[in-house]
């Protein structure tokens, strides 16, 4: 088995006034050399935009965005037509593909908007661009995975990409399992809030932890939490 830990105190950090991010790996103008990405897994945004901001039309190509909303809405906007707005437990996916413009607008003038947007490498280059969301019922992760993307699962948004985000809602003191869809692949779990002991290690609140060469993931929550978990390739 092989680890890495990122403390959510380590991440990269900016702030513009309207947004307040933090970056688990390289991006923009943080850079570590040590933390360019986890195999597939690119990008892993935590962003608060305040009422009123946001990102203006802006391009992406041959990356797969994933955007989950965990409170207020987001507006978007894309060169494909789509104006969408996403709320709390909303999942929006983009194979950016051969090219799309978009942007991003907190719907509020006064409360702000908070979401990941995690970017994964893709499996094959230059597709035609795609979109799309769905809400996820939060009921539905009490306990047990709730799988958010894959690349092929009825009920889950599809990603161009051997990868399944799945999210759950553990209890204090309650135990999860995962098993990786291929011996190849790692999983980055990440806390999005409360407390769990993972591969030998104690993570807390924004803390994320990827692991490799294990078929199989045992976490046990030591507080009341909310975990997200990203398998991915090591190599693709």
């Amino acid at each position: 088995m092989k680890t890495i830990i990122h403390r959510g105190s380590s991440r990269g950090h900016s702030n513009h006034g309207w947004l307040d991010t933090h970056f688990t790996f390289s991006f923009a103008n943080y850079y570590d050399p040590a933390r360019v990405h986890f195999g597939a897994l690119r990008v892993i945004n935590d962003d608060v935009i305040a009422g009123g901001g946001g990102f203006g039309k802006h391009p992406h190509d041959n990356m797969e965005i994933t955007t989950i909303v965990t409170e207020g809405t987001l507006e978007h906007n894309d060169s494909m037509g789509h104006i969408q707005q996403l709320g709390p437990n909303e999942v929006q996916v983009m194979s950016a593909g051969t090219g799309i413009f978009h942007s991003e607008y907190n719907a509020s003038t006064k409360q702000p908007v908070k979401l990941f947007q995690i970017w994964v490498f893709p499996a094959e280059q230059n597709l035609t661009p795609r979109y799309d969301q769905k809400a996820f019922d939060p009921s539905e992760r009490n306990g047990k995975w709730q799988r958010l993307v894959s690349p092929d699962e009825a009920g889950a948004l599809l990603l161009n990409q051997k990868t399944w985000f799945s999210r759950s809602s553990l209890s204090a003191d309650k135990t999860i399992s995962y098993s990786m869809h291929d011996k190849s692949h790692g999983a980055y779990v990440f806390i999005i809030e409360g407390s769990a002991d993972i591969a030998g290690a104690r993570l807390e609140t924004r803390d994320g932890i990827g692991i490799s060469e294990m078929p199989e993931i045992n976490i046990r929550a030591s507080a009341d939490s909310d975990i997200l978990l990203i398998e991915v390739p090591m190599h693709w």
